[in-house]
């Protein structure tokens, strides 16, 4: 804290050069946090999680599989929507405390989604498709058809969580280095006075 002293006696309480600049830099930190990057990675992961649930649906209308007694699509597409949301808040209100949430969140998204793949992939080659059996009226048969629409689906799932995975592997990489830089200045919860405060002498006379 810096002082100065006046003729008439009036003592002024300047800035902290060091705090000044620490604030400086927490600020530019925030800046590049809210630049757009999280909100966008936060938008692709709502959207990612809304298809995944959404291709899913026909699933339950042909053969039950692993993917569908598992639940796949469901809790792997509402993960991705809650980190998408949590990063979304992130870009408005960037604390670090949301930072480490999103973060955390991250990690167990891309954890998830690696998850899904190998069950997707499994599942896939589980269950090929069969060859077409003709049917009286020269068309293939309905179990044909079903298994070539699951395979269908999968696939697009399959295509959609293999995204999820690289943005959350991204956002990760990002969060954890903003992380590691701001950080170091988290500790500053109190800056200096924006404006010299002026400490004016009692009159002894």
């Amino acid at each position: 804290m810096a002082v100065a002293v006046s003729r008439d006696l009036t003592v002024q309480v300047l800035q902290d050069t060091n705090v000044a600049k620490l604030t400086d830099r927490q600020q530019a930190l925030r800046t590049v946090i809210q630049r757009g990057e999280p909100k966008c990675l936060g938008v692709s992961q709502v959207m990612l999680g809304i298809m995944v649930m959404t291709y899913s649906i026909p699933l339950y209308f042909t053969e039950v599989t692993e993917v569908i007694r598992l639940g796949v699509p469901w809790w792997s597409g509402i993960m991705f929507i809650t980190v998408g949301a949590v990063t979304i808040i992130l870009d408005k209100h960037c604390t670090v405390k949301i930072l480490q949430v999103c973060l955390m969140a991250s990690v167990v998204s891309a954890m998830l989604s690696v998850v899904a793949v190998i069950i997707y992939s499994v599942d896939i080659s589980w269950h090929p498709e069969t060859p077409c059996v003709k049917t009286l009226h020269g068309n293939c048969d309905n179990k044909h058809y079903t298994r070539k629409l699951s395979r269908g689906v999968k696939s697009s799932l399959l295509l959609f969580t293999l995204a999820q995975t690289v943005v959350s592997t991204i956002l990760c990489y990002l969060l954890f280095k903003q992380r590691h830089n701001f950080g170091q200045y988290s500790s500053l919860t109190q800056a200096a006075p924006s404006t010299p405060t002026a400490l004016i002498p009692p009159d002894l006379n």
